[in-house]
């Protein structure tokens, strides 16, 4: 049998121990699999003393990961530290350097230094692999990366935030406050202690320049999403959208277009009997829309311990499974040196429905107004609602517009003249609806 593929891990937190677990307790069924044993020789954390309720006894401690890196111990080293910086970055370059295959579950790292690592991994002949970057659990890198070869994808979108999925889940279900189900979210552990760069769509950004880059084979850049986080959804906004056939979900959605490619992540509303409607919790999906395939939905756990060190180790058997000699495929699909530059597409020209919640003072020619700035800017209307404020707060009436398909330009500038108007008597509330598969 060939020799026993040497792990380093790099941060025991929660996902590292639970791969350590893993590995350890599936010792003889891992080798059966890969024809090979996977033994974890060495490890690297801040602190050496802390319990993480598994045995290092018999495994090398760095307190160093660039110097378990740079070490001869070990064939893959995993990176499990998170950060688009040092100590990760320089841990990661190091390993690929001197020909040792990495898996990381790091998508900042990816999203900032994505294209120079899968350039050394290809110099250095050694495996980048990262599933476990995007979509926790699901093996959405795998199916872009290796199922889907020779399909043109024209849109990938999907959930890929689970705290935010949460929060906007019991706010639908429970009737609560975004500030409450937040609250809730951080006691169960569900969002950090500083939640920011999760409910204000960073973190789902980072993923999906990863899958941009995948889909349509362009050098990832993080910079060029355009984000809106859910921290300006209310209560209000559940219930219209309930009232209308709607679920709001945090999309990440990159498509092609007639002038480039558009990556978008924001509030989104989603009709109920859509499949992606049906995803809660804490749980991530993902949508590829390809020409020969058709439309691919993967859906599971997106977060967590157990769920990342699934992915984490499905990535250490296809390492183990590899013989040497052979000429393992880029980690980004395609050549590094291939990619395309990234063209941003307007997002001007984004079409699609979309959802206007205007609270207006209570006054005659209020709606005719709206009605004529929506007719300047050649919006058709679905659907126009209007409602009273209760009794203890009357301050005016709120107005929902439900339009057809048109143009972000053309609801800006709608909304920008109604503000001129005069008669607004709160910031417009402006949700786009995206199509979506049918459940």
């Amino acid at each position: 049998m060939t020799e026993a593929l040497r792990i380093g891990i790099a941060g025991l937190g929660t996902v590292g121990a639970a791969l350590f677990s893993a590995i350890t307790a599936r010792h003889t069924m891992l080798t059966q699999i890969c024809g090979r044993e996977i033994r974890i020789v060495a490890v690297s954390a801040r602190d050496r003393g802390r319990d993480r309720g598994i045995d290092l006894s018999g495994v090398t401690w760095f307190d160093d990961p660039v110097e378990l890196a740079r070490s001869g111990e070990i064939d893959v080293l995993v990176e499990l530290m998170g950060g688009d910086s040092d100590p990760a970055l320089s841990t990661v370059r190091t390993a690929l350097g001197r020909g040792v295959h990495v898996v990381t579950a790091n998508k900042a790292l990816l999203a900032r230094h994505g294209v120079d690592l899968a350039t050394i991994a290809e110099e250095h002949g050694v495996l980048l692999n990262f599933e476990a970057a995007v979509a926790g659990g699901i093996p959405v890198i795998k199916a872009m990366r290796e199922s889907l070869t020779g399909n043109s994808i024209s849109r990938v979108y999907g959930i890929l935030n689970g705290t935010c999925n949460y929060i906007l889940t019991r706010m639908q279900r429970e009737n609560m406050g975004f500030a409450d189900c937040l609250a809730e979210a951080q006691r169960l552990g569900y969002a950090e202690a500083d939640p920011a760069f999760d409910i204000e769509g960073n973190d789902t950004a980072h993923k999906l320049a990863i899958l941009t880059s995948l889909a349509f084979g362009t050098k990832i850049a993080c910079d060029e999403v355009y984000i809106e986080g859910i921290t300006n959804i209310t209560i209000d906004d559940i219930h219209a959208a309930d009232e209308l056939g709607y679920r709001i979900k945090l999309l990440g959605v990159a498509q092609r277009t007639e002038t480039g490619i558009e990556q978008r992540v924001h509030p989104t509303m989603v009709p109920k009997d859509s499949m992606i409607a049906q995803v809660d919790g804490v749980t991530n999906a993902v949508t590829i829309e390809a020409d020969i395939l058709g439309e691919l939905m993967l859906s599971g756990p997106g977060a967590g311990g157990d769920a990342t060190a699934s992915a984490v180790l499905g990535d250490i058997a296809d390492i183990a499974k590899s013989r040497p000699g052979h000429q393992h495929g880029p980690a980004l699909g395609r050549p590094a040196a291939s990619l395309e530059p990234y063209r941003q597409a307007e997002m001007q020209s984004h079409q699609g429905g979309y959802f206007i919640s205007l609270r207006v003072e209570d006054r005659t020619g209020v709606f005719a107004s709206i009605a004529t700035e929506m007719a300047k800017n050649g919006i058709s209307l679905e659907s126009i609602v209007q409602r009273g404020q209760p009794a203890a707060a009357r301050s005016g009436q709120t107005v929902i517009l439900v339009t057809h398909a048109t143009t972000e330009a053309s609801v800006r500038n709608a909304v920008d003249g109604i503000r001129g108007e005069g008669y607004l008597a709160g910031a417009p509330q402006v949700i786009r609806i995206e199509r979506t598969a049918a459940g």
